[in-house]
């Protein structure tokens, strides 16, 4: 593929609308807390915008970031999946979104969508999109989660790209605790190094999982912020909150390629929850709904099978 054909501004642009439409999206939520943007740039080259609301009434913390680094030199997270990529410049743009409910009937939840190429004077670029979102509940409702994959698929669908069975089993293969045997939630979408179909139609279809985030969460948000919730409920969130930090911290490929390449640790670290705990030894209560997430919300299901 010749230079010109990829238009790194398109992506940009389009990333950039992304950011913005999403934290409106969420703002709408709060009576009075509104994101916090903080723009930075990096030694090397780029940089990019952070927004975070935290405190909020809905919210307790939720991260929108956008990225747009560049580099002389490959990350060892990068070219030991790849080795053509050493010696190569590269552009890395992304945005990143995290969002820790208060509420722990409101699922937390995970969208990135990114875009990288690595470039050879001498050579043609080597580019490909990634992406997709997951939803981690602590209290699982069938509801939400046949509602999330059916926008999930929704979103495979808008450019006809019938692959929503092949990137739901990426996602739940992807985000999964090994050292737990357990998966992080009810999965969704995960793609990665997608470059087949040609520039075009692979930044269409990432812009639709981007378009189809918002679509898919802000929904459950409305249907569970106003639960009632006991102490015991909110100290079972925080436990569970816990593996989202095991995860990020040890098998996040974002995370640790962002750490590798010198990037921003705040911007990259803005994923972890606000408040935590860890409990020794903890099992849940026979028959009771925290059991039920564990036996029923965080194996791979196919939540679409009754649905059109």
């Amino acid at each position: 593929m010749s230079r010109h054909s990829i238009d790194i501004q398109e992506v940009e642009d389009r990333f950039l609308r992304i950011q913005r439409e999403l934290c409106k999206d969420l703002e709408a939520f709060e009576a009075d807390t509104t994101f916090v943007e903080d723009g930075w740039k990096r030694t090397e080259g780029g940089g990019g915008r952070s927004r975070v609301l935290s405190g909020g009434q809905v919210f307790e913390k939720a991260g929108v970031n956008f990225s747009n680094i560049l580099g002389n030199s490959m990350p060892a997270t990068a070219t030991a999946r790849n080795p053509q990529l050493a010696g190569r410049r590269y552009r890395a743009m992304g945005v990143s979104v995290v969002i820790h409910p208060l509420n722990p009937f409101v699922p937390t939840s995970h969208m990135n969508i990114r875009f990288f190429v690595a470039e050879d004077d001498n050579k043609p670029p080597i580019w490909w999109f990634g992406g997709g979102f997951d939803l981690t509940p602590y209290y699982g409702f069938d509801e939400d989660a046949v509602h999330w994959h059916q926008t999930a698929r929704a979103a495979c669908d808008v450019v006809g790209e019938k692959s929503y069975a092949r990137y739901k089993k990426w996602c739940d293969d992807y985000f999964y605790i090994r050292h737990r045997d357990e998966h992080r939630g009810i999965g969704g979408l995960f793609f990665d190094d997608l470059n087949t179909g040609g520039f075009d139609h692979c930044l269409e279809f990432t812009t639709a999982v981007g378009e189809h985030f918002s679509k898919a969460y802000c929904p459950i948000v409305a249907r569970r912020k106003d639960n009632t919730y006991t102490e015991a409920q909110r100290a079972f969130q925080l436990y569970r909150r816990g593996r989202y930090v095991e995860f990020n911290l040890v098998y996040d490929r974002g995370t640790l390629f962002g750490l590798q390449s010198g990037g921003r640790v705040e911007s990259i670290l803005m994923s972890l929850p606000p408040l935590v705990r860890f409990e020794y030894g903890y099992s849940p209560t026979a028959g009771s709904a925290e059991e039920t997430l564990y036996q029923r919300f965080l194996k791979p299901r196919n939540w679409l099978e009754n649905s059109s």
